[in-house]
């Protein structure tokens, strides 16, 4: 005891005190540097306008919220992007569902398998929108040599040059790598669950579906509603996979909130416009997910 508060007393006074304010102080400043300040700063950038001779930012605070209502084009990202992300979101919950429920199981094997699915996790989202990208190509991607040899395509038909299929592509590669994400919390939840209802609903002759529609999805419903809260904010911000795989084309095809903002803030410079429009998406973010919340009473 002795030797340990003599060493004690060579450390600096922070690193042995029990006042929890000096080891909240790293994380606290990350937050300010990271989170914090570029949220005021955007805030601040939105109440000015970019003057297009001299370049300097002028003060008009209401220019760019009115220009950003009468943008015919953040009215279409609105539209692509909560198409991207109700569209997503179904496929993610449904196929997460029904391979967690395959998975949910003890038998030899399936614990490899339930660590297998973590890897498209690790894969960062822009070299799997880089992966998908080339396999869609129109001349020589596997997945559109396929589809031609089913008939589904006709030959040389290129998914994401063409404003039909566009969206479906970039949806492709959005629902492969994340659909291991739902797998992953669905099973957590499945695995969680209490056995006595399922063994007294088999007693009474309940059928697995039954059973699934009364028993499991009721006592998932939490579980579910958090992860929809969770995917749901995650892809009304997508980026990545649609300025790899399309950069918001053809057209305005694939063209969402954030991709919009990344066009104009690497395009035309305009950060006042581009940081409006960040903050519009994240004032719709913050509504819709308080409203969820509260309707399916999700506390976090």
């Amino acid at each position: 005891m002795k030797v340990a508060r003599a060493q004690a007393r060579w450390l600096p006074s922070w690193l042995t005190s029990e006042h929890p304010l000096p080891w909240l102080l790293p994380a606290s400043a990350l937050m300010v540097v990271f989170g914090i300040y570029p949220l005021f700063y955007a805030l601040w950038l939105s109440l000015h306008r970019k003057h297009p001779v001299t370049r300097k930012l002028l003060f008009s605070p209401d220019y760019n919220w009115t220009k950003v209502f009468g943008d015919d084009r953040v009215w279409n990202a609105l539209f692509n992007t909560l198409i991207y992300t109700s569209i997503a979101l179904v496929f993610q919950l449904v196929l997460g569902m029904l391979i967690a429920l395959l998975l949910d199981t003890d038998r030899k094997g399936y614990g490899l398998m339930r660590a297998l699915m973590t890897l498209p996790l690790v894969v960062p989202p822009a070299v799997t929108a880089m992966m998908f990208l080339l396999m869609l190509n129109g001349s020589f991607g596997v997945l559109s040599a396929g589809l031609y040899a089913l008939g589904i395509l006709p030959e040389n038909h290129s998914i994401l040059a063409q404003s039909s299929t566009a969206m479906a592509g970039v949806l492709l590669a959005e629902i492969w790598q994340w659909t291991p994400f739902m797998v992953l919390i669905m099973l957590a939840g499945l695995r969680s669950l209490p056995k006595e209802p399922f063994e007294a609903a088999a007693i009474d002759g309940a059928t697995p579906v039954q059973a699934f529609i009364k028993l499991t999805l009721p006592m998932m419903s939490k579980v579910i509603a958090i992860a929809v809260l969770i995917r749901g904010i995650d892809l009304f911000r997508a980026f990545d996979y649609v300025k790899v795989m399309t950069d918001s084309g053809p057209g305005t095809a694939t063209e969402t909130l954030t991709s919009y903002a990344g066009r104009i803030y690497f395009g035309t410079a305009d950060f006042p416009y581009a940081s409006t429009i960040a903050l519009l998406t994240l004032i719709l973010v913050i509504g819709v997910s308080t409203a969820f919340m509260r309707l399916f009473q999700v506390k976090l």
